[in-house]
């Protein structure tokens, strides 16, 4: 058994979810194919799939094997590429990870143009926003906000993060609007749950001190997008990076207030393993991002 075939055929099938549908990506036979899994599964000592008439789905040791195969031929793609001709034309499935708000603002509508650049490139892009282990999670790249705490991953700026405390014209008229940092206790500020601490926002004295306020309002999400309609709709005040909000602010229907106690100490990262620092894929792409956002991006531009 060839085992580097069988684990091809066992990630194909997986990411397919169809014996007949790898097989015909893979210019083989079905039979051919199920030979490999079994014969796998046989070596391994392990089902790897649950099988029905109906669905294939991964067992709980097939789900860990999968995550541990797409590693290995990653890492024997690139080793291949190092040594080919092909090496300074990106290739290949790309790994992405982002955070969701900012996945689908900023990065859906660049995804097109990178592929379009890059012919040669898929893109396979997850985005949530948990922290993500790359190497464990096999992604060859992630875009972070914040700081970053990794210190074993090479790590690009690609653009400030600002911040501001806003709330819609409407709900400022309605409630006032807060001159310092202790006015938020008779306000209502919503909160982004996935922080660790979602009731406080540090803010700062005008010397750079930091100035923690506890916060309470009638919402709480783990989604900045809804914590966005919520502030539009006059439900509060929320902290919110201009990624998310600047049209809004360009377009009057937000209105940032106490601009000069926000700590501006964030910034967006495109983070890599030291494994793929060379990855002619991982380049292009990092490089791509960089000449897109940069240091005042897009959103934080009045027109």
């Amino acid at each position: 058994m060839d085992r580097l075939d069988s684990m091809e055929a066992f990630v194909r099938v997986a990411e397919c979810r169809s014996f007949s549908v790898a097989a015909r990506r893979m210019e083989l036979s079905k039979s051919v194919v199920s030979r490999q899994i079994a014969r796998l599964e046989a070596h391994l000592g392990a089902r790897l799939f649950h099988r029905t008439t109906r669905s294939l789905a991964l067992t709980e040791v097939g789900q860990a094997y999968y995550e541990r195969c797409t590693r290995i031929l990653a890492e024997i793609e690139e080793a291949n590429l190092s040594v080919s001709n092909l090496q300074a034309e990106p290739r290949g499935r790309l790994r992405v990870n982002a955070p969701m708000s900012f996945g689908i603002h900023h990065l859906a509508p660049l995804i097109p143009r990178f592929l379009d650049r890059f012919p040669h490139v898929d893109v396979d892009m997850a985005m949530n926003d948990r922290v993500v282990s790359l190497v464990e999670e096999g992604f060859d790249i992630a875009v972070r906000i914040g700081r970053l705490e990794d210190s074993s991953l090479i790590a690009r700026h690609l653009a400030p993060a600002r911040r501001v405390v806003c709330a819609s014209p409407s709900y400022l008229e309605r409630r006032g609007v807060p001159q310092s940092p202790d006015d938020l206790a008779d306000h209502c500020c919503l909160s982004y749950s996935n922080l660790t601490a979602s009731d406080e926002w540090n803010l700062c004295t005008a010397e750079g001190r930091r100035w923690p306020v506890e916060v309470r309002g009638r919402l709480r999400v783990n989604n900045g997008d809804v914590l966005r309609e919520a502030a539009l709709s006059g439900v509060g005040l929320i902290m919110a990076p201009t990624f998310l909000c600047g049209c809004d602010l360009q377009a009057g229907r937000l209105v940032s207030v106490l601009d000069q106690f926000v700590p501006q100490n964030i910034a967006i990262h495109a983070v890599y393993p030291h494994s793929r620092h060379l990855s002619p894929k991982v380049r292009a792409f990092v490089d791509f991002l960089a000449e897109n956002f940069g240091p005042r991006p897009y959103w934080d531009l009045v027109e």
